[in-house]
């Protein structure tokens, strides 16, 4: 623990955190809830009150962070891209 009892990581996450966009995020969240027993952390939606500007799951005892695709941010989903745009083992 740093000074003013700041933690470098803060407590229930890793050196390592995953994040990755996708489309459909709420569909995204319920499909991992059913294929791996993820349990929703914390969740943010987006301007328009559906889509999910931020989320977090955790799988184990693991956090994956996940938010929907905002193009004009950067923030593209596999399916835009035609590749994927990062990995995960789980």
């Amino acid at each position: 623990m740093g000074k003013n009892g700041v933690r470098a990581i803060p407590q229930g996450y890793h050196t390592v955190t995953p994040a990755i966009t996708v489309r459909g995020g709420v569909e995204a969240i319920e499909f991992y809830k059913k294929a791996f027993g993820a349990v929703e952390e914390m969740r943010m939606v987006g301007p328009d009150g559906r889509s999910i500007m931020h989320a977090e799951i955790k799988i184990g005892d693991s956090r994956i962070m996940l938010g929907e695709e905002y193009p004009n941010m950067g923030c593209r989903a596999p399916a835009s891209v035609g590749s994927t745009t990062g990995s995960l083992m789980i």
